[in-house]
């Protein structure tokens, strides 16, 4: 009789329990958390020495990107950044030296004023200072303007820089959650695309079995109630876990087709998804039974 079950444990129903304690309520595959990792960014791939099967932790390195023309366009920037601090240096010191002559013809100003009092200079020599020093003014201020400039073109060199700084960073492709590599899209030395799948991992430490029930068998099960959840450990014998229901549908559906017979295909049922802790004994797609 394990033969016929095992042959259509993928989502085979039966309508209850029939009273033989040795008797499964539902059957159906295991199915875990998968996520494909993809590259975000082109280039060779200079590092890719996770093996398939082998366990992985969240943010641990999975492949990385060549990231050599992100590092000369980098240097690139910093040149540029260097260049254009020299510029600001040079308009500081010419407003040190434009204020410096401006305090050199305020002393003039005032000398120059003490003899205007004094009938010892004429109101042109004063008028012609105070307007010398409204220019070397105005020349600071325009000075300022254009250092503005500069600084703004510092912030755009800045923005790229920080760009190129996050494109290297995914240059590193990272797993995002700890699971188990189970498919590589790629190998060491190829060259990917940003978007080109490297790796599918499957998280198995919580596993999902998906079986179906009757509308009868609704009223003995609840979302959060606990559950038998058994696999085949050897010819006859069965390996039993504790579920926990966490999903039951809403809408009914029709058997899925995999029942062959007009009678069974026809039949509604609910599917059930029942989380299970993985002792690393179940798999992707391997049958389970379920008894409530």
């Amino acid at each position: 009789m394990r033969t016929g079950l095992i042959a259509i444990a993928v989502i085979i129903l039966f309508t209850g329990c029939s009273g033989n304690g040795d008797e499964a309520d539902a059957y159906g595959t295991f199915e875990a958390t998968e996520v494909i990792v993809s590259s975000e960014t082109s280039g060779r791939i200079l590092k890719f020495d996770v093996a398939k099967g082998s366990e992985i932790s969240k943010g641990a390195q999975i492949a990385l990107i060549d990231t050599t023309m992100f590092h000369l366009q980098k240097d690139e920037i910093d040149a540029g950044i260097k260049s254009i601090g020299t510029r600001i240096g040079s308009v500081n010191g010419q407003n040190e030296i434009l204020n410096q002559q401006i305090a050199n013809l305020n002393v003039n100003i005032s000398r120059i004023e003490s003899m205007l009092k004094n009938e010892a200079a004429t109101q042109k020599q004063f008028d012609d200072l105070v307007g010398q020093r409204a220019v070397l003014q105005k020349q600071i201020v325009a000075n300022n303007t254009q250092k503005v400039s500069v600084e703004a073109e510092v912030s755009v060199y800045k923005t790229k820089r920080a760009t190129l700084n996050e494109q290297i960073n995914r240059s590193c492709v990272k797993s995002p959650l700890n699971g188990t590599i189970i498919e590589k899209y790629a190998e060491e030395g190829e060259l990917t695309a940003a978007g080109r799948p490297l790796a599918k991992i499957a998280d198995l430490s919580v596993i999902r079995l998906k079986v179906y029930v009757s509308g009868a068998q609704l009223g003995s099960i609840k979302i959060g109630g606990e559950c038998t959840v058994r696999v085949d450990d050897g010819e006859t014998g069965y390996k039993t876990f504790q579920g926990t229901i966490s999903h039951i549908a809403e809408k009914a559906e029709f058997t899925p087709k995999i029942i062959q017979t007009k009678e069974e295909r026809v039949t509604l049922v609910y599917a059930v998804t029942i989380d299970v802790s993985n002792d690393g004994t179940m798999k992707s797609g391997m049958p389970g039974e379920a008894i409530f």
